[in-house]
Formats: structure tokens, C-alpha cells, sequence
């Protein structure tokens, strides 16, 4: 089934009759696979399947839903903060959907936007944490996307909630996109509830309430994207003032595409068009042809999309063609409870000095 179509039948409000059905049969699998997390979960927490320690302070960054929540730019911003401050830093990733001798999107941002942190792209995570540790002498991991990645024994769990679709419509993949029941939180020491300036207040507090119910003690921090600037090829930027005064065309192939072009909306700029691709697509040269085309025949002044989509097409656009593409460059900034995650991993770096 294609990604944009399964993600619009889990999340449609007002599903038609024919999506009812198929929600149906998915409600089906969905059960199969919420049975399955739960036995592989329980077989960790009963020490059946076994934790494996390393020699280092282990920070797991995750989520319990699909798409983007904004785990990637979280890893960084705490990859940065600690190096910054003598650290040994290494990150763990998957690289979901690298080939050999190549980096996925996600770890290729990783490294860009933590130039003095070590990315160990590994999907064995216990391997690349030994690795981290022998090679580099690390003595902080942090493991981006790790909150099911069980395997590896962690410090401290942090699980990022992004508060445009927090539960993922309350169903477990496939029939939502839950990737385990929001009752796992029970395991998690933070949330860091990201992109709160896209919701109400009171939705902020009742996300907090829900989880508060799983955790009572939970330690909570909020955060918004901020956009900074947007990038072209050898470290141009544009302003975002000068942004609003052209014509753009966007696309992204992300897990929230809605997240994306909601930003967009809010920095009052003048879309021309816009296109949706499946989350980690790897474009072709028809793909760029066909983006190409739609923007000139929108008139469109420049083309915009997210750092992980640019990294994945700004080199085929260089060579072929004379409209531009930028990637609207993201921060991370909290809101609040910034320091008491900062504590929850000095705390546990202790153990290791």
C-alpha cells in the first residue's frame, strides 16, 4: 500500500464507507502486531530476552509514532550541547534504508548538523555502541530513534511526542500509527513534547495529563521548530524576509508532511504549489523532472523543502536545471524543562567518569 495513501486512510476524521472497510482490515493486522510488541516487550522487561551493557552513558532518543516528530533535530541539539562542553559524543543510527558505503538521509543530517559528534551508522546498535567506545573513546552515546530498540541497555529514555497528531489517532500500525501502545511511555524517563506553536495550550495539557496517567513521574519539556533561514548548495542562505518575497514551489518526502507545509503557512509565504512523496523516498531523475516542470509551470521563483529531502536531490537539481532548491533550515528550541533533561544525563554520565 502507498505510504501517502495509508497515511491519509489512519488519519482521515470523516473516512467514507470503502475506507471504513479497509480501516477494518487493518484493524485486523493491527491486532497481530500490537500482540507481537507486546510479547517482545514483555520478554526484555522480564529479562528473557537480554539487555546488553557498554561502558558508557547510553541516551536513547525516540518516539512511539511514525513519521517525524522531531527526534533527529532533538539528537542533535543535545549532541551539540554536550560536545560543546568537552564531551566525547557519539550518535547511534540505523540508517534506515542506507546502502553500503552510502549514508542514509537522517544520518547524513546528523553529521552535518553535529559536525564534532561521531555518527556510528550501524544497525546492530550494541555493535556500533562498542565500536564508539574502542575506536573514539566516547563516553556518551546517544541513540537516535532507539526507544524499541531494546537490545542495548539505556540511562535515560527520552521519547519526543509531537503534539500536532501526539497518539497517533490511538491505533497501532497498521491501522494507525502507533508503533506500540501509549502505555510504553511507563519505560521512558522524558518527553520532549515538540512543535507545541502548531496547537492549543490546551492541548499541551491534556497530552501531559494522558502521559502523567502511564508515568506519574515522568519529567516533561516542550519545544517548537524555529525556523531559521533557508540553504542553498555551498552554504547560501536566504532570509526568511527575503524567502516571503518570492514565488515557491515545496515538496517533501517525510513522515508529517502536514508538519512541513503548516510551517510554511505560518512564515506567510507565497506557495505556488506543492508536492507529497513517501516518507524516506529516494528521488530520480524523473522525480526532479517532474518537481522541475510543476514549478516553472506554477512560475515559481525557487523550490523549497526539508534538509533531509535536500540532501537527497540538491545535487541532481545542480547540473540539469536553472531553478533552484533551498531547504528551509530548522531549530530546535525549548520552551521549558530544557535544564531538567540536561540533569537527567549528567546525572547518569556519573556512573561512567
Amino acid at each position: 500500500m502507498d505510504g501517502i495513501f495509508w497515511r491519509k486512510l489512519v488519519t482521515c476524521q470523516n473516512p467514507s464507507s470503502g475506507y471504513k472497510l479497509l480501516r477494518s482490515g487493518l484493524m485486523i493486522l493491527s491486532l497481530f502486531y500490537g500482540i507481537a510488541v507486546f510479547i517482545r516487550n514483555k520478554l526484555y522487561d522480564f529479562s528473557v530476552l537480554r539487555k546488553r551493557k557498554v561502558n558508557a552513558a547510553v541516551i536513547s532518543v525516540g518516539n512511539i509514532t511514525t513519521g517525524g516528530t522531531g527526534k533527529t533535530p532533538l539528537v542533535a541539539y543535545l549532541g551539540n550541547y554536550f560536545t560543546s562542553r568537552g564531551i566525547t559524543v557519539s550518535i547511534l543510527t540505523r540508517g534506515y534504508r542506507a546502502q553500503k558505503n552510502d549514508f542514509a538521509d537522517e544520518p547524513a543530517m546528523l553529521v552535518k548538523a553535529c559536525p564534532k559528534a561521531k555518527v556510528m551508522v550501524n544497525p546492530d546498535r550494541v555493535g556500533g555502541a562498542e565500536k564508539a567506545i574502542s575506536e573514539h573513546g566516547a563516553k556518551l552515546l546517544i541513540m537516535d530513534d532507539g526507544f524499541q530498540h531494546r537490545k542495548l541497555a539505556r540511562d535515560v529514555d527520552i521519547v519526543a511526542i509531537d503534539a500536532t497528531i501526539p497518539f497517533g489517532r490511538g491505533r497501532i500500525l497498521p491501522a494507525g500509527l502507533l508503533r506500540e501502545s501509549v502505555s510504553s511511555l511507563k519505560r521512558a524517563d522524558a518527553v520532549v513534547i515538540t512543535r507545541i506553536n502548531q496547537t492549543q495550550p490546551a492541548s499541551i495539557s491534556q497530552i501531559k495529563s494522558r502521559i502523567s496517567a502511564v508515568n506519574p513521574d515522568i519529567v516533561f519539556a516542550t519545544a517548537v521548530h524555529k525556523p531559521a533561514y533557508a540553504k542553498l548548495m555551498k552554504d547560501q542562505r536566504i532570509s526568511l524576509e527575503q524567502l516571503a518575497e518570492k514565488k515557491v514551489y515545496a515538496f517533501c518526502g517525510i513522515g508529517n508532511p502536514d508538519a512541513f507545509f503548516q510551517t510554511l503557512g505560518e512564515l506567510a509565504l507565497n506557495i505556488v504549489g506543492t508536492k507529497v512523496y513517501n516518507d524516506h523516498h529516494s528521488y530520480t531523475d524523473s522525480d526532479i523532472e517532474a518537481i522541475c516542470r510543476e514549478g516553472r509551470y506554477m512560475r515559481a521563483d525557487m523550490i523549497i523543502t526539508t534538509q533531509k529531502d535536500w540532501i537527497k536531490t540538491a545535487l541532481l537539481f545542480m547540473e540539469k536545471f536553472d531553478i533552484r532548491i533551498a531547504h528551509l533550515a530548522v531549530e530546535l528550541e525549548f520552551i521549558d524543562g530544557q535544564q531538567e533533561i540536561i540533569n537527567l544525563i549528567e546525572s547518569a554520565m556519573k556512573k561512567y567518569v
